[in-house]
């Protein structure tokens, strides 16, 4: 078993561990020296490393490490941005000697995915209306095997195994819970929305089967899952034989999920159960995300600062 876990580490503690990596790249500081910029992981987190000055023989190594290997690190635990950030005095890649456990590096979903599939596609196949029991099911068919591991983000929220899977099969609960509560809105309608909405992370993302986003693709950068999942959806709408009014509605479900232009979106939510949508991702990736910050906070503490949920600490009660 792994000895340090990223929640536990210590400012001002000096460790020697293996972590994942998430990210890297060579940058340049104010200095103008180079330096090794690196998020790296384990199963209880993440966290940003530097390594700083490399000389002219370390950077001719550097060319051997990747996204999704596992290193080990002697390195100074110290706070940036009022979170950690390891200084990396030594690096190397992990061997067969050294016996690592994969469940150690690689977050996942805490359910099976297999589970979570069967649960989703049972949801779909139990929409009344033809159309979207169509298309949500086969979405679901066409692309369970990458379902089965993909995240859902290369970072922040649900970016981890079968993350997608995580996702969608919370918002599918919630939203069923939506429509009892208001009973304006469409339950096909939304449950259809909340499995298209995403689905197209599967194309904007390129990621292993550890669920580990090595890079955003050609398209995903030029496009975006928002614009591409629109595209896919006039593809599969003309296919199945939707009307163009059922067709326009699932594709504005797809582009302003986001709500905000400057989170992508091109319209704000322009029917109820667009607007559902919106507040139904919005609400499992807030929660995620406490969820996540509190795993490493005792109770009666607070975490690290959370950049993601404007910098704010999230409290931990004590029962």
């Amino acid at each position: 078993m792994k000895e340090h876990y990223i929640n536990q580490l210590k400012t001002g503690e000096e460790i020697i561990d293996f972590f994942l990596i998430k990210e890297i790249a060579v940058k340049t500081g104010s200095n103008k020296k180079q330096y090794l910029d690196l998020r790296l992981a384990d199963c209880s987190g993440e966290l940003f490393a530097k390594k700083w000055d490399i000389s002219d023989e370390e950077m001719k190594g550097l060319s051997k490490y990747h996204v999704g290997d596992i290193i080990k690190v002697k390195a100074l635990v110290n706070e940036w941005n009022n979170a950690h950030q390891l200084k990396i005095s030594k690096i190397r890649h992990s061997g067969p000697e050294d016996s690592l456990d994969n469940n150690d590096y690689y977050k996942a979903a805490p359910e099976d995915p297999n589970e979570m599939y069967a649960f989703i596609l049972a949801r779909a196949e139990k929409i009344v209306d033809k159309d979207f029991n169509a298309v949500s099911v086969k979405l679901l068919r066409d692309n369970m095997d990458k379902l089965l591991y993909y995240p859902a983000a290369s970072r922040n929220h649900h970016a981890e195994y079968a993350g997608l899977l995580w996702h969608m099969k919370r918002m599918l609960m919630m939203a069923d819970r939506y429509c009892e509560v208001y009973t304006i809105l469409d339950s096909d309608l939304l449950a259809c929305g909340v499995i298209i909405h995403d689905i197209e992370k599967l194309r904007e993302m390129n990621a292993d089967e550890n669920g580990v986003v090595s890079e955003y693709s050609f398209e995903g950068i030029l496009l975006g899952h928002l614009v591409q999942g629109a595209a896919a959806m006039r593809g599969i709408a003309a296919e199945l034989g939707l009307s163009e009014e059922k067709t326009i509605m699932l594709e504005h479900m797809v582009i302003s999920h986001h709500y905000e232009p400057e989170f992508g979106s091109p319209r704000r939510p322009m029917f109820p159960e667009a607007e559902a949508l919106h507040y139904l991702d919005m609400v499992d990736t807030k929660m995620f995300i406490m969820e996540d910050a509190l795993a490493g906070a005792a109770p009666g503490g607070f975490s690290d600062r959370i950049r993601t949920i404007d910098g704010r600490q999230i409290y931990k009660r004590t029962w």
